[in-house]
């Protein structure tokens, strides 16, 4: 992919150099504005440059060595991943939009089941439809894994209310009780954003749906 694309020239129409360029890719990351990845970027020129060329290779590196999950979609060095291939998870399973949220819930300690990314939730208006979405495999999963319980932890928005009702009329006849986070995450609130006691009430106080 050419990221050198689309590149706005600076004042007087003179092309970008190497700084702007790098400073106009790292302010495409989430959270990063102009600023900020100019900050980086000098950050990065007043460094050593064995520093700049480590941090080059790994990048290169990187979507060769992380990979989906087969199982639970969800990034991962080995395949299945740890979590899938590990015999003493309990036969719950945690479903999730993103797979950043794994981590996250991992790092609360309070869950010891697996986990399913769904990819994205359910958004008719941004052309986000079920099918789109991992939820054909998730009642495969819980069919062939004997899933005593199904966790679903998407934040507390629309689009989440949405996809919960949706995968709980799925799993109706699955055997399987359904379940939502419940105190603790704020109506509209991100699990990224979510502290360790605030996810650990949210499980401990989690509701029945089905």
């Amino acid at each position: 992919m050419d990221f050198s694309a689309g590149f706005p020239n600076s004042p007087g129409g003179r092309s970008l150099n190497a700084i702007d360029r790098l400073t106009a890719l790292f302010s495409r990351l989430p959270g990063l504005g102009k600023k900020s990845a100019g900050r980086l970027v000098y950050h990065i020129l007043d460094t050593d440059p064995s520093y700049a060329h480590a941090l080059g290779e790994e990048l290169l590196a990187f979507h060769h060595a992380i990979r989906r999950c087969s199982r639970c979609g969800s990034y991962t060095a080995e395949d299945p991943c740890p979590i899938c291939a590990d015999p003493q998870r309990e036969p719950l399973i945690c479903v999730v939009e993103r797979a950043q949220d794994v981590r996250v819930i991992e790092e609360s300690r309070e869950f010891r089941g697996r986990f399913h990314v769904l990819g994205g939730l359910i958004a008719p208006l941004e052309g986000v439809s079920p099918e789109k979405l991992t939820i054909g495999e998730l009642l495969a999963r819980v069919r062939r894994e004997s899933i005593r319980e199904v966790i679903l932890a998407m934040n507390p928005t629309v689009e989440g209310d949405t996809t919960a009702l949706y995968i709980q009329k799925v799993l109706k006849d699955s055997g399987a009780e359904i379940t939502r986070l419940a105190s603790g995450l704020p109506v509209g609130g991100d699990l990224e954003y979510a502290d360790r006691l605030t996810l650990s009430r949210s499980f401990r106080g989690r509701i029945r749906m089905s």
